[in-house]
């Protein structure tokens, strides 16, 4: 059975398609390359490379030799319109019943409630919300195990301290925490057994805004 064209797409393509189909509403013409890279914060060469991809997905079309000719197809139209209406029915739908406290330190008396947990509530947006698998235990300190799932919101910037999922060397991904020094970053693990990772080639891919795990 052939995959829905959704998942056929990257976050990357999907994050690009969604800022040329903004940029267009807005403002009534094509963005160039060069506003596309700026605006997801990737190269314009990498930019270039997943336009190419939508467009033999049937999603973009461009006139040859004309400037801001990017132009959003019916067929990504339709896409993107049936990802909102998913994305706000997952919003009502992704509740859990909170049914109250429960003490982890000395017994407080059991009140039943009858609210609900949403993952809006939680996390605010869910529209560039995405869940990893961690493997490793470079951050046990910090609570985070090997099997958890981190629950992350896309962002090239993050604050001192923060946990983010970052990219070294273009191509190696880690979940650690942010420090920004003189001239380098830190990565900083929370396991006495592991060394920091000082860099100067570091992206940062998303930040961690919550944890998921299973018992």
């Amino acid at each position: 059975m052939k995959k829905p064209l959704c998942s056929q797409l990257t976050p990357r393509q999907l994050q690009i398609l969604k800022a040329i189909n903004t940029f267009q509403s807005s403002r009534c013409y094509s963005p160039t390359i060069a506003e596309l890279a700026s605006q997801t914060s990737t190269s314009r060469s990498t930019t270039f490379e997943h336009i190419e991809k939508l467009r033999k997905k049937g999603l973009l079309c461009t006139s040859p030799g004309k400037a801001r000719s990017l132009t959003i197809t019916s067929k990504a139209q339709n896409l993107l319109k049936n990802i909102k209406l998913n994305s706000e029915n997952c919003s009502q739908s992704n509740t859990i019943p909170l049914a109250g406290k429960v003490a982890a330190g000395r017994p407080i008396e059991a009140i039943e409630d009858t609210e609900t947990l949403s993952i809006n509530s939680s996390f605010g947006d869910v529209a560039d919300l995405f869940a990893l698998e961690v493997t490793g235990d470079s951050m046990i300190n910090d609570g985070i195990y090997d099997g958890d799932h981190v629950i992350c919101r896309k962002g090239s910037t993050a604050n001192t301290g923060q946990l983010v999922i970052a990219i070294i060397d273009n191509e190696n991904a880690t979940l650690k925490r942010f420090y920004k020094e003189k001239d380098q970053v830190r990565l900083q693990p929370a396991n006495d057994n592991y060394e920091p990772i000082y860099t100067k080639d570091c992206r940062i891919d998303a930040v961690v805004v919550g944890l998921l795990r299973k018992f």
